[in-house]
């Protein structure tokens, strides 16, 4: 028996390796068991922690992965939106994997926690998803609820 393809291309994170146990995951995973796993850039450089995951309420998706990116102790982070798409979960080394270089992402001015962004303007989320060259999630989202999905 196969198991179906639930997720169309190129709409969540990507999973490698395998832990092979019992329980969830890593297909399936509480959002908190992923809070302040590390994240790793395309180059192979540790770039931060992931602080939180922002669901879009209305299509039930994750909508960003917010990274957080030095600092100390919590003080003078700074964050970044990260589409989910742009991200790969390494199942074997528990952390995650940007689709960019290290610099391409300190490049990024991201924000603060006191100073976020509105999430929900679409015109903010392509500039993001365009920065990870990623099709915005709410189109793909869109294409598959009108029966568009290849």
């Amino acid at each position: 028996m196969t198991t179906p393809n639930l997720h169309p291309s190129g709409t969540g994170a990507k999973i490698v390796g395998s832990t092979g146990g019992a329980g969830p995951g890593p297909e399936v995973m509480a959002a908190t068991t992923l809070n302040g796993d590390k994240v790793m850039s395309s180059d192979g450089e540790h770039v931060g922690k992931i602080a939180d995951l922002m669901v879009d309420v209305r299509s039930g998706r994750i909508a960003y992965a917010v990274l957080s990116t030095g600092g100390f102790l919590g003080l003078g982070n700074t964050l970044h939106a990260i589409p989910w798409s742009a991200l790969t979960l390494d199942a074997i080394d528990r952390c995650f994997v940007v689709d960019i270089p290290a610099q391409r992402l300190k490049d990024e001015p991201g924000f603060d926690k006191d100073h976020w962004p509105s999430m929900a303007d679409e015109k903010w989320g392509a500039t993001v998803h365009h920065y990870y060259n990623r099709e915005p999630y709410w189109t793909a989202t869109r294409d598959i609820s009108e029966g568009r999905d290849s």
